[in-house]
């Protein structure tokens, strides 16, 4: 939606916003983008761009926003569909995925850390090789956590909707 309206207003202005906005970020990346868009501003004042070129790029622009729109809209809507099939599933598998999978990770993850206590404390000799493995599962951790928390928040949200819900159909 934000993509459509900028598109609608116009490369001129757009690139105008983009380019001061761009330029007060102090990186040299942000700071070669921004004089690169005050050229391109420039090129238009002095009317390097012709008329018909802008029109052609602002109906680009309305068109790839429109596209980006479209692509949003139908990975939402497949989310949801999924979603929406797991909580109505009679598979009880299906049903009780994420609660399964918040188990093993907390299962996996107080292996880990007591056994990693275990070592710190009888083993002391080898508990540096043990820290810096550790170190190195950190990646595989972060992708599992983060699962995790996108499936308790989805289950919040879900509960949420269905709270509201039951508070909508007991004022009847």
């Amino acid at each position: 939606m934000i993509s459509a309206l900028l598109a609608r207003i116009g490369l001129p202005i757009l690139t105008s916003i983009l380019a001061e906005s761009l330029g007060a970020i102090d990186t040299p990346v942000t700071k070669g983008a921004s004089k690169a868009l005050e050229k391109v501003n420039e090129a238009i004042k002095s009317g390097q761009i012709s008329q018909e070129q802008m029109i052609e790029a602002n109906r680009h622009a309305e068109e790839m926003a429109e596209m980006k729109f479209r692509e949003n809209s139908l990975s939402l809507s497949e989310i949801n569909k999924s979603l929406r099939e797991e909580i109505v599933s009679k598979d009880k598998y299906v049903r009780r995925m994420r609660p399964t999978f918040g188990y093993l990770m907390a299962f996996t993850w107080a292996a880990q850390m007591f056994g990693i206590a275990y070592v710190i404390v009888f083993d002391t000799a080898r508990a540096g090789s043990v820290m810096a493995a550790m170190g190195s599962l950190s990646a595989i951790w972060a992708v599992g956590l983060s699962v995790l928390g996108i499936y308790v928040y989805k289950r919040s949200e879900d509960k949420k909707l269905n709270n509201k819900d039951v508070i909508f159909w007991n004022k009847f």
